[in-house]
Formats: C-alpha cells, sequence, structure tokens
C-alpha cells in the first residue's frame, strides 16, 4: 500500500495542479481532493469529495480513507463562488481549526503540509530588509488575508506540539505567479494603467506557479537524506524587483498618487469590482517585503527553476502587450532618470537615501 494524501481547496487552480501532479508520484496510491465549490477542471485518477472543510464531517473523511499525508491548500485571499470576504475568512480559519482538530484525533495521520504567505510578515516603514523566518513583524497585520494567515499558523504550532510525531511544513510563499492569475497582485497588473504610491518604488519578490507546485510535492513525500520536510519555510524566487521595473517590463505606464487619494481609490475599486485593491495591497506597493531564502534551499533542500524576474516574465508573456513598447518606456524611463539628480531622487524614494540609491544600483541591471 502506497501513500494516502488527502488535498484541500481543489476547486482552485493551484489545488487542481497539485492533485494532477502528486498523484503521479509512485509512491502515492491514492489521492482524495476536498472542496465545498464542485471543481471546473480535471483531477486526473483523484477522488473528489464534496464536503466543507468547516464542518466535523471532515474527520469522517479522514479517518474512513486512512488518510497518512495532508496537504492543506484552501487558505486564500480571493472568494471563490458566492460568499465574498466574509466566507473566505470563515473557511481560512474556522475550516482550518476544524482540519486540524480531525488530523488530531486520526492516528493515521503522519505529514502536514499547510500553504501560508510571506503577508504575515505585514509591511510597514520600519520594516527590515529581509524577513527571517524567526522574525515578527513591527506591526502584526490588522485584517484581511495576512491575519488570517497569521491565525492559521497559530493554530498549526498548536496542533504541532500536540501531535509531535506529525512532521509539520508550513510554506510561506510569496507572491505566486502563473497563467491562469486570479490573486489580487496579477488582477493589478493586468490593469491597463497601473497605479502606485506617489514617492515609492517597492521592491517585490514572486514565485512561478511550477516552483509552487514542486515545493509542494516535495514537502508531502518523505524527505531525502540530510533534508528536513518540517518546519517553517519562505518560498520565493532569487532576487527581486522593483514596482517600477515590473511596470517596465509589462509595458504599462503608473500613475504616482498621493497616500491618501490611493486608499479611496482602492475602495472605489473594490466597490466597483474592478480588482481587490486591499488595505495589505496597498501597503505591499507602498513598503514592498523581501524575505530570506536560506532554509528554503538549505534545510528544505529545494532550489526554484524560475528567479523572481523570470516568473514575472512568464507571467508578463501570458499577458498580451501593454498600452507602451516596454524597451521605448524603458529608455524613456531613464532618460527621466538621468535628468533628476541623485540626492533628490534618493530623498523621494521611501526609503533611506543610501539604501534607496544602494537598492537601485543593484537591481537596475536586472530590470
Amino acid at each position: 500500500m502506497g501513500r494516502v494524501v488527502l488535498v484541500t481547496g481543489v476547486a482552485r487552480h493551484l489545488g487542481g495542479r497539485f492533485v494532477r501532479r502528486i498523484q503521479r508520484e509512485p509512491t502515492v496510491s491514492r489521492v482524495i481532493g476536498v472542496d465545498a465549490i464542485l471543481p471546473e477542471h480535471p483531477l486526473g485518477r483523484a477522488e473528489f469529495v464534496h464536503v466543507d472543510i468547516r464542518h466535523p464531517v471532515i474527520g469522517k473523511v479522514l479517518a474512513e480513507n486512512a488518510v497518512d499525508t495532508v496537504v492543506h491548500m484552501d487558505v486564500s485571499g480571493t472568494p471563490l463562488g458566492s460568499g465574498g470576504r466574509a466566507a473566505v475568512k470563515e473557511t481560512n480559519v474556522i475550516g482550518t481549526m476544524q482540519l486540524l482538530g480531525a488530523c488530531q484525533k486520526a492516528p493515521t495521520v503522519r505529514r502536514l503540509v499547510v500553504k501560508s504567505t510571506t503577508s504575515v510578515y505585514g509591511s510597514a516603514a520600519r520594516d527590515p530588509a529581509v524577513f527571517g523566518e524567526t522574525m515578527l513583524p513591527k506591526a502584526l497585520p490588522s485584517g484581511g488575508f495576512a491575519k488570517d494567515a497569521c491565525e492559521v499558523e497559530g493554530y498549526v504550532r498548536g496542533f504541532a506540539r500536540r501531535r509531535p510525531d506529525v512532521a509539520v511544513a508550513v510554506l510561506r510563499f510569496a507572491n505566486i505567479l502563473g497563467t491562469a492569475g486570479g490573486t489580487p497582485l496579477a488582477d493589478y497588473f493586468s490593469l491597463p494603467v497601473l497605479p502606485s504610491v506617489l514617492g515609492y518604488d517597492p521592491r517585490l519578490q514572486f514565485v512561478h506557479e511550477d516552483d509552487a507546485i514542486d515545493v509542494l510535492r516535495l514537502c508531502s513525500l518523505e524527505p531525502r537524506r540530510g533534508t528536513l520536510n518540517s518546519g517553517t519555510f519562505n518560498i520565493a524566487g532569487a532576487g527581486v524587483l522593483l514596482l517600477s521595473q515590473c511596470a517596465r517590463r509589462l509595458g504599462r505606464p503608473t500613475v504616482p498618487i498621493l497616500p491618501p487619494a490611493i486608499t479611496w481609490l482602492g475602495q472605489l475599486m473594490r466597490a466597483t469590482q474592478v480588482t481587490d485593491f486591499s488595505k495589505e495591497q496597498i501597503r505591499l506597493l507602498t513598503h514592498g517585503r523581501v524575505v530570506d531564502t536560506t532554509q528554503m534551499r538549505e534545510t528544505l533542500g529545494f532550489a526554484p527553476c524560475y528567479s523572481t524576474a523570470e516568473a514575472f516574465d512568464d507571467f508578463v508573456r501570458g499577458r498580451g502587450p501593454g498600452l507602451l513598447p516596454p524597451q521605448r518606456l524603458a529608455e524613456a524611463v531613464d532618460r527621466v532618470a538621468g535628468l533628476i539628480p541623485q540626492d533628490r531622487a534618493a530623498d523621494h524614494s521611501g526609503a533611506s537615501p543610501s539604501g534607496s540609491a544602494r537598492t537601485r544600483e543593484e537591481h537596475t541591471r536586472h530590470g
């Protein structure tokens, strides 16, 4: 008998891709996909169970199928189907509590993998340049998906203490980009004109969808010799991109807006359902966020195939051309930047003068 893997959130694109991938592993005999919504994509040979993880019946599914590996991917910031933000929060928090309670009672469960996010670090003006897994944010997220993820990770830590016999891996993904889109940041980059915060050019990191699937698969299987598939890991492609560099590659102009006005603009975009331009996304597009991935490479033994820039370039190829040719846009921006004295450019960058100049010097070569 091989492994029995249960995957939550299979109605979403990433969950469906992971189910189709993990069932090809020779050590896996059965894959059970769980979601409250019927998936519109194929799940291959996987068995689909139509159940809401917020209900106690999820415990019965674990027990009846002798599940030994649980991959919890039903932690998301965007609604799927009806219900809106309230339903998303309930699934993220209440659903995770119910699932972990069922795992605690299931003696067959030996491995738990949880899809989390680097949003748990927040985005603030006084943040460190690079976040490690043991660092705490300057201010805990006050709402939205980031707060949900913080609560989810708290419940997972409690579960790990109660079931020390279960290997638990928490994967904090940077923004995942793929051909399907469907995330708030992907929707933002799909706008014809990108609103930005006046005076700020944040650093961003991305994970290619293929790499996200690969690291989830790695943590779901038995660890290789010399690696440890349990713990908390930051997952991101190598390097960073400035928001201005992203706009160049997309061929889309940016419109700098004063901070108070961009908050109002975000409310208008959500009200008109243009995109979910939430407060946490505005903070990300103001201060940015960069995480250290040393533990991912050295402890987990995983090296993404795509860097941050390569993941974004692949995303751009799937979006089609922007309003402006990227090469001509880059030349125009460089000409304007050449007319601005370096000390004035640093003063308006949203960071310290030395840090801003160094960041731009380091990363313009890659933009």
